[in-house]
């Protein structure tokens, strides 16, 4: 009898096969989507990168890494490092700004303003990046907001539009909510009474900071510096409306490979391919 009911208890651990069908079930439909819709592609984009000159309606056949090979050119190369420190400035200056925002209501404003304040933040979300944009084009153009304001108070005008400066002030203002979203989200789980036995032993506010602050939020700093750099990265219509001819980026250069004059889908699935690359190693190194 002891050794039936030990059988029992034997085959009641042993796995079924309704054990891991069930997980695969619920897994299915994201498994399906995340398939179709960034691995497939992906796969298209890679193969089209390995045929030279590419234009719609040709024959795909896949010959060689001539489009790879024409990225190391140094104008695709100065392209490529200019949107980069675009991204990297983009990164610095929100990151800058969304710290002491998030600071300020996740530990300053009493509690029952918190929600309102970070919903007044979030708003510009609501508006249409295009018609941001345009905002800024009406603020910084030679004839715009800021040049009125700075000619009644007799100080020389500024030529900012259709520059590098016109283009991380607007990609800056698209994408500062986001950072101060995930650090309000990080600051809001720290823990206070570490900062009150800093003060207690003897610490300046700026210790504090450093060494108390700092270490705390890091998780939320780096996962924001991360989405602002690799959104600000593949972003194309700040550059394409505040920039002008002067700020080419690679998403800018991407979108003329496919549809703009140059029409070369091979070169713009090469360039495709090293921005998916990229992000792939910052995301990588993240973890």
């Amino acid at each position: 009898m002891a050794s039936f009911n030990n059988l029992n208890k034997t085959e009641k651990l042993k796995p079924s096969w309704r054990n891991w069908l069930s997980p695969l079930a619920l897994l299915a439909p994201s498994g399906i989507w995340l398939l179709m819709l960034l691995i497939l592609p992906t796969f298209i984009i890679f193969e089209l990168s390995l045929v030279p000159d590419i234009r719609p309606g040709d024959l795909v056949n896949p010959s060689g890494l001539g489009n790879y090979i024409r990225i190391f050119e140094p104008i695709y190369l100065k392209v490529i490092f200019n949107s980069l420190l675009l991204a990297f400035g983009t990164t610095i200056i929100t990151l800058i700004l969304g710290f002491p925002v998030a600071y300020w209501i996740a530990l300053i404003v009493p509690k029952r303003w918190q929600n309102l304040l970070v919903l007044g933040f979030v708003l510009p979300l609501w508006t249409s990046s295009l018609l941001r944009s345009y905002a800024w084009i009406t603020i910084l153009r030679p004839t715009g907001l800021l040049n009125s304001i700075l000619t009644s108070f007799s100080l020389p005008t500024l030529n900012i539009l259709n520059s590098n400066s016109a283009v991380l002030i607007g990609m800056s203002y698209s994408l500062l909510p986001y950072m101060v979203l995930i650090l309000y989200a990080s600051l809001e789980k720290l823990d206070k009474k570490l900062l009150e036995a800093a003060a207690d032993l003897g610490a300046n506010p700026i210790q504090t900071f450093w060494q108390v602050t700092v270490p705390q939020v890091l998780p939320g700093i780096i996962a924001g510096s991360l989405l602002v750099f690799v959104t600000g990265l593949g972003d194309f219509i700040d550059p394409e409306l505040l920039g002008g001819a002067s700020s080419m980026t690679a998403a800018r250069l991407v979108y003329n490979q496919f549809l703009g004059a140059s029409q070369n889908w091979g070169f713009g699935s090469a360039l495709s391919m090293v921005l998916i690359f990229i992000v792939s190693i910052m995301r990588a190194r993240s973890l």
